[in-house]
């Protein structure tokens, strides 16, 4: 009798408790990883490594083997640092990005003054670049790829243009979680530029995301996206407005303060085909 492989989900977020909560959908993300990992699924989850995230009450070790890749954003080259916990409420991992210069700093996206970083924009591509590149090299191609926040929004475009050739994505299904802005400022006007310069891509995989605000940052995670949650009524109408809902893309509202996730899990078991 041939072995059953088990589906794969993995999380891609800059928010997951209880490492880093700025939305009350970081509980959601946990809740997720956690009810899918009891239902059968293969279960992993990127994150950044904030200098907020204590790294001793959290056990966080580096992965030697997984270390090492030179992400190059802007034109240069930054190392990946990847280190690893174990969910405390469950039996998977959770992976960090870390890299001294982009999350070292005691904030995660505003100083103590509350002023935006002016380096959002290259930790933004440093984490969705070194993101894709750490599960190549796991050679774990995942079924569903949950997407969630303005943080992760470039990945569906990268799987969708310059990783589509990737074997390791070939089959994934992307999943987009769309919140309130709690991004206030924008990327830049030179964002889109920096994507291009960071990744061979052509201009137009880049022009809805343009100077990366909130909302274009939402509308790029969309649009690239196999199926959206909303979490919040205002975001989901402004962007149904600029994108409108397809049945080749499902769009699914929840409240984030709801415990009861049982339609985001049927929505992964109807896109992995389990």
């Amino acid at each position: 009798m041939s072995h059953i492989q088990k589906k794969k989900v993995l999380f891609i977020s800059h928010e997951f408790a209880p490492y880093n909560e700025e939305t009350d959908f970081a509980k959601i993300l946990n809740l997720l990883a956690v009810k899918s990992n009891e239902t059968g699924y293969e279960v992993r989850a990127i994150m950044p490594r904030f200098g907020t995230i204590n790294e001793r009450r959290h056990r966080l070790h580096e992965v030697v083997r997984l270390s090492g890749i030179n992400i190059q954003v802007d034109k240069e080259d930054h190392p990946l640092i990847i280190k690893v916990a174990s969910l405390p409420n469950a039996r998977l991992q959770v992976y960090f990005m870390d890299n001294e210069d982009m999350f070292k700093r005691k904030q995660t996206f505003h100083d103590e003054s509350g002023i935006a970083f002016e380096d959002n924009a290259e930790r933004t591509i440093f984490f969705c670049k070194g993101a894709l590149e750490t599960v190549k090299k796991f050679g774990w191609p995942p079924d569903i790829i949950h997407v969630h926040g303005w943080m992760s929004a470039l990945i569906p475009m990268y799987i969708k243009s310059y990783y589509k050739k990737e074997p390791v994505f070939s089959n994934s299904k992307i999943v987009f979680s769309a919140t309130k802005a709690t991004l206030k400022e924008k990327l830049g006007e030179t964002f889109s530029k920096q994507v291009l310069a960071s990744t061979p891509l052509k201009e137009k995989d880049l022009e809805i995301y343009k100077d990366g605000a909130h909302f274009d940052m939402t509308l790029g995670g969309v649009k690239n996206a196999d199926a959206t949650i909303f979490t919040d009524e205002v975001v989901e109408e402004d962007v149904t407005a600029m994108i409108k809902p397809s049945r080749s893309k499902k769009m699914l509202k929840f409240s984030a303060d709801s415990e009861d996730v049982t339609d985001i899990m049927e929505l992964y078991s109807n896109l992995a085909g389990k």
